[in-house]
């Protein structure tokens, strides 16, 4: 986890995201132990509480939870939560998007699907 803050969106929102793309990538696993807040905090010189909100987003869709006096630890089946969650956020922020424009230009199914398959 020593990915560069940007000024994109609200560090609380990356280190979310970055503690999910850990687990994604499996350097997190199931059960293991994430950094604490101050952890984070001193790691990215922020704000402990802005770095306890963004924990705070992946303990309230069910990704970490916390063990009393231990921290916070990957909640069983959480790659699978992320990712889902991601397919659907993909799907409606991208995909949807992405019909809709083809359907105004006049893009057939096949054309579109021509495309995509020339681009992978």
């Amino acid at each position: 986890m020593q990915e560069i803050l940007s000024q994109e969106k609200s560090i609380y929102i990356q280190i979310s995201e970055m503690i999910e793309n850990d687990i994604l990538r499996g350097i997190l696993l199931e059960e293991e132990r994430v950094p604490s807040t101050n952890e984070l905090a001193k790691i990215y010189a922020i704000n402990p509480a802005t770095a306890a909100k963004g924990i705070n987003i992946l303990v309230d869709s069910g990704v970490l939870y916390k063990k009393r006096g231990i921290g916070m630890f990957v909640s069983e089946g959480a790659k699978e939560h992320i990712l889902q969650n991601r397919k659907n956020s993909f799907y409606e922020n991208f995909v949807k998007a992405l019909i809709d424009e083809a359907v105004k230009l006049g893009i057939t199914k096949e054309e579109l699907t021509h495309m995509i398959m020339e681009e992978r």
